[in-house]
């Protein structure tokens, strides 16, 4: 069964609605499968390590993170 990975829909996604632009599931991924460089920046992902918890996709406001 192949692994699944963590994805932003980056047409969904917009950081300056969030709370001073930190992307909330950035800051609840616990293996850090979602980085954010700075404040109202997209969040980058690192999808090889992704636990398919899928905690960052009940975390984001925008519906812009998937487990696929």
């Amino acid at each position: 069964m192949p692994r699944k990975t963590v994805a932003v829909n980056y047409r969904a996604c917009e950081p300056e609605k969030c709370e001073d632009g930190i992307c909330l599931a950035a800051l609840v991924c616990e293996k850090n499968i979602l980085i954010q460089e700075a404040p109202y920046e997209m969040p980058d992902t690192k999808a090889s390590s992704c636990l398919s918890c899928a905690i960052c996709v009940q975390a984001c406001p925008q519906d812009a993170v998937l487990v696929m």
